[in-house]
Parts: C-alpha cells; structure tokens; sequence
C-alpha cells in the first residue's frame, strides 16, 4: 500500500498538505524563522502523528476489551540533535487516563499493544530515536 500526500506552498513560509482522505493541514515555522505561525511545525506534526497513530490504537483496543475512560491524553516530548540536520535523538510519550474504577491492567495492556505491536508510526520512530513511554492512572 502506498500513500501520496501533495504539499501546496501557499506564500511565505505557509505551506497547505492534503492527506490520502483529502483533509488539509497547514504547515509554517515561527518568526524568528521567517514565518508566522499559521500552521504545525514539521517536527511538532511528528510528534502529534506519533501521538495519533498510538492513541487511535488505544482506543481501538480499549473499544475490543470493553474498557471505559472518561479521558485520555497523550504528552509526545522530543529532544533534538544539537547539529544540523536536527532530528529527535529521544522521544517519551506519556498517556493519562482519567475515570473512576480504572482497569490499569487492561489499559497498560492497550498501551503496550500499540506501542509494541500495532502502531507504524512508533516503529519508524524507533529507528532514529530513543522512544520512553509512561502510563499515569488518574482515578476520580
């Protein structure tokens, strides 16, 4: 399977990209480096892809296993290189999720699923960074 993406510059530093479902993202860097800030940086958009791929697994699973949260987030960090080209080197993704009478076992378990097995994204990131996960339970 094959995926094409076309990446649009829109002027300036602001660049528009469709997705395979034909949904747009826009695309710009920050001031200091000549743009305004109008979209995602291309970094960032890894870690918010990295995050998606991951939380779509989760709850695709937690769906399977009939476990219920009332809330679940993702916080992707990345520590870059210090020379050029920079690329995260290490990566750590913290899931929080939020309810009453949690099932960690059943939620560390989707959690280890995607990270271990399902998610592509968590895959190619492995191959250029060091990926830490955490799982913080937050009963009510």
């Amino acid at each position: 399977m094959a995926h094409k993406v076309t990446t649009h510059w829109k002027g300036n530093m602001l660049f528009e990209s469709d997705n395979p479902s034909g949904k747009t993202v826009l695309i710009d860097t920050s001031p200091e480096n000549g743009g305004n800030n109008e979209g995602l940086s291309p970094k960032a958009m890894m870690l918010s892809s990295l995050a998606g791929c991951s939380g779509l697994d989760v709850v695709s699973i937690l769906k399977k296993m009939k476990v219920t949260v009332d809330d679940f987030k993702m916080e992707v960090s990345g520590e870059l290189t210090e020379n050029h080209p920079k690329y995260y080197h290490t990566v750590t993704i913290d899931y929080h999720f939020y309810g009453a009478n949690l099932d960690e076992k059943k939620i560390k378990r989707a959690v280890d699923l995607s990270v271990e097995v399902y998610c592509g994204v968590m895959e190619m990131f492995r191959r250029f960074a060091k990926v830490e996960t955490n799982t913080y339970f937050h009963n009510s």
